[in-house]
């Protein structure tokens, strides 16, 4: 890759990495049965239990209505990681085509999205079905984000269209992206799982988020990306 650009495009996840909670935890928390929904989100992200297998296991005990979904995206919203905004500012600044790409739930990421600044368009997600009473009806099983290979299927999709990707993320879906081709930054900043310390690309240990550009960006683009905000944090380089 050259200097001027190593990236073509950058796809983040959603829980863990730009929001501090997991959402499908928060929403088990709300509905009061959480003690049977969070040890099975851990295994998925530590690679111990494949998505695939508790997928759907955890929709059927949480069963999230178009209150609960609204309620997670405000709540996304106000455990915003620390630098998220600002790393999304600084690539969008240099043209730098960005995604939300997350196995958690369409309505309450895109509210994430809107408000840290990605199109909608561009967010990847799983949709939840309601009925008329705006109650749980099920969910797009078609979804490779649904399956723990899935971020790899869509990096490759984003891969075709744009050229190079990279990905930030905490988890094992995250690394799975590997198999596409995508680069992998693990980010620690909110949970430090070892399958991504030991198997990511690059791992950034800690927040605030914008460190992970120092992974994504190359010298000339991060000198860019700090011209057109005007903000010294977006390089963590000396």
């Amino acid at each position: 890759m050259s200097e001027r650009s190593k990236f073509a495009a950058i796809c983040f996840d959603c829980d863990s990495t730009l929001t501090r909670i997991e959402g499908i935890d928060e929403l088990a928390r709300r509905a009061g049965v959480v003690a049977e929904i969070a040890p099975l989100t851990t295994a998925a992200m530590d690679g111990t239990l494949a998505l695939d297998e508790i997928y759907a296991k955890r929709l059927e005990i949480v069963r999230p209505d178009g209150d609960a979904l609204a309620w997670l995206g405000a709540r996304y919203v106000e455990e915003m990681v620390d630098g998220a905004l600002e790393t999304i500012a600084a690539l969008q600044a240099i043209g730098k085509p960005t995604y939300l790409v997350s196995g958690g739930f369409l309505q309450p990421v895109a509210t994430l999205a809107r408000a840290i600044g990605i199109d909608v368009s561009n967010v990847r997600a799983v949709e939840i079905y309601l009925d008329d009473s705006g109650r749980y009806a099920g969910f797009d099983a078609s979804s490779p984000l649904t399956r723990s290979d899935g971020k790899a299927e869509i990096c490759r999709g984003v891969a075709e269209h744009h050229g190079s990707v990279a990905i930030v993320g905490d988890g094992m879906t995250d690394l799975a992206a590997r198999a596409a081709g995508a680069y992998v930054v693990g980010f620690g900043g909110v949970a430090r799982r070892r399958v991504m310390v030991e198997g990511a690309d690059c791992f950034v240990a800690e927040a605030p988020l914008t460190r992970t550009l120092d992974a994504l960006l190359s010298s000339t683009e991060l000198q860019e990306a700090r011209r057109a905000t005007g903000a010294r944090s977006v390089s963590t380089r000396s």
